[in-house]
């Protein structure tokens, strides 16, 4: 299996990066144009064991998780007929270059869904907002995100 076809399976929810499947993220496609990453509470995720609140340093994990896929998601159709290689270089160079999150209330429930959108491309930086709602579909956390692509 070529490296285009293994990003895509991941990107599409069907192959994890490591700390997405200790998260126990999967994705959802909605539409042609979206993607959200889904999660279950599970108490090993949480700050203090017990205590039912997702842990901050999980929460922005997931930010950057969907930050890093909406692009990949968005950028798959721009390099499809394009040279492996070139796709390649295009769908995996890409980083993290600043990641801010707000924590709105305590990240309480039983499931929990981030999304993102693309606020702008540039031709080597793309910078997305991402929202992180739990099961009541309330608001726990928004983050803007700012990464280098190649």
């Amino acid at each position: 299996m070529s490296e285009v076809e293994q990003l895509i399976l991941m990107t599409k929810g069907l192959k994890l990066h490591p700390l997405e499947e200790y998260i126990g993220v999967w994705f959802e496609i909605v539409g042609s144009e979206d993607i959200r990453a889904k999660f279950t509470m599970r108490d090993d995720l949480c700050g203090y064991p017990g205590g039912g609140v997702i842990h901050g340093g999980v929460i922005s994990a997931v930010m950057d998780i969907i930050g890093g896929h909406i692009i990949t998601w968005t950028r798959l159709k721009d390099v499809e007929d394009q040279p492996t290689q070139e796709q390649v270089k295009k769908l995996i160079n890409i980083g993290t270059i600043d990641l801010r999150v707000d924590y709105l209330r305590p990240a309480k429930g039983s499931e929990f869904t981030a999304s993102a959108s693309i606020l702008r491309i540039g031709r080597k930086i793309v910078v997305t907002r991402m929202e992180l709602h739990n099961d009541k579909q309330i608001l726990v956390a928004v983050g803007t995100g700012t990464y280098i692509v190649g």
